[in-house]
């Protein structure tokens, strides 16, 4: 069974991702069958045609509203009709998650409640065929895992029911938060919207790992234009690829620790307060600290000061010692560099009743997985619920094999 590997270059939109499965080898009548089984065939021509962005080939989609109906539709219509079609089950799933991740950041943003979502706002009928036609496409491929790359948002504005909205619009911002999802930064973006809301919804809840795997071979790969002009191809590439990436994680197998080397910088302080020093604790470990510890020790002349010690990335040792002496009193800090052997993990998130909680998994010697809640998220929920971390941890470990990857073992 083949993995896929979606390969935003450089965003993502429903209509290019579409053009990708069906230029892959999807044929049009899995795209168009549930959208016939929820009554939505009357509403719409499909097309799709040859076309190419910057001499690069492909297929680009076209999708002709004939929704002559005067009712506006909603999230809450949207959804009945969702959830009472006749489809398969998984793909029932697939559909109603993206849609309801869209309608839950569009609501977010305009802070009415998701189900009050208007149809214009998740999208006309092409987003509605974009949307159920790549969960199809992704259904019919069956695939064992789901990869893509860091899509790129641009900048400037684009206009939309609301009016003039700034590049990436805020339903996209509220999307990327919601599912934290990580995306490519560059000051010199070009002007446009280089991902949409329907593109981005869809690598939310599609994606299983937000990243390519280490090695991979390609079997075979479909590729998607967009219909804006750039000074670059326009495009979405889906590939069918064998993955290599876990083949030496299996439970016949020792998994060796691996082995790093990381900075140790440390500074006894006695001539700042209590608060300074936890001022200056704090950006440490904002500024990207494996570790920091400190704590009250007897210095000269009988006076209380702190010993502080931080935890480093070993290629970000100069930027850290000059935090030293840019946010503390110090004259002098020791440094030394160190190996250490680190469990492979990952970070993801479990769907528990509670929601989706975040997590981190950590991959034993022996093979085994072990996966423990982020601290904050059980004090959110301890406090939200009233209930012991003990109860939240049992109804966690229920769910981890709801358990959904944001990156690759590391």
């Amino acid at each position: 069974m083949d993995d896929v590997l979606i390969e935003c270059s450089p965003g993502i939109s429903g209509d290019m991702l579409l053009g990708a499965f069906y230029d892959l080898g999807v044929p049009k009548k899995v795209i168009e069958q549930p959208l016939i089984d929820l009554g939505l065939n009357d509403l719409y021509q499909l097309n799709f045609e040859d076309s190419k962005s910057c001499s690069i080939r492909g297929v680009k989609v076209s999708v002709e509203n004939i929704d002559c109906s005067p009712i506006k539709r909603t999230w809450r219509s949207i959804k009945e009709l969702i959830l009472n079609g006749h489809l398969e089950e998984k793909l029932k799933k697939l559909i109603y998650e993206v849609f309801e991740s869209l309608a839950t950041a569009e609501g977010k943003v305009h802070g009415i409640k998701s189900d009050d979502v208007h149809f214009h706002e998740i999208g006309a009928i092409d987003s509605l065929v974009d949307i159920i036609g790549v969960c199809a496409a992704l259904n019919y491929l069956n695939p064992k895992k789901v990869y893509c790359n860091e899509p790129m948002l641009g900048k400037g504005f684009v206009h939309t029911e609301h009016g003039k909205l700034s590049v990436p619009p805020p339903a996209v911002i509220e999307l990327i938060r919601q599912k934290n999802i990580k995306v490519l930064s560059n000051r010199d973006s070009i002007e446009g919207e280089l991902s949409t809301p329907t593109g981005v919804a869809l690598l939310a809840n599609l994606v299983d790992y937000q990243e390519p795997p280490l090695k991979f071979s390609i079997n075979s790969y479909g590729v998607g234009i967009g219909n804006l002009k750039f000074p670059f191809p326009n495009l979405v590439r889906v590939y069918k690829i064998t993955s290599f990436e876990d083949s030496s994680f299996n439970d016949n197998e020792q998994i060796s620790p691996k082995c790093e080397e990381i900075t140790i910088q440390e500074a006894w302080i006695d001539d700042q307060t209590p608060e300074d020093i936890s001022n200056f604790v704090e950006k440490l470990r904002v500024e990207g600290a494996y570790d920091v510890s400190y704590q009250a020790i007897n210095m000269k002349k009988n006076r209380i000061g702190f010993s502080i010690q931080a935890i480093l990335p070993i290629e970000k040792k100069e930027f850290f010692r000059r935090l030293w002496f840019d946010y503390s009193s110090t004259i002098g800090v020791r440094e030394r560099t160190q190996s250490r052997w680190i469990l492979l993990r990952r970070r993801g998130e479990c769907l528990t009743t509670f929601g989706n909680i975040k997590v981190k998994q950590t991959l034993k010697p022996d093979g085994s997985i072990n996966m423990k809640p982020e601290n904050d998220e059980v004090l959110r929920l301890k406090l939200k619920h009233k209930i012991s971390t003990d109860e939240i941890k049992k109804i966690i470990k229920e769910a981890s094999k709801k358990f959904k990857a944001f990156e690759n073992w590391k």
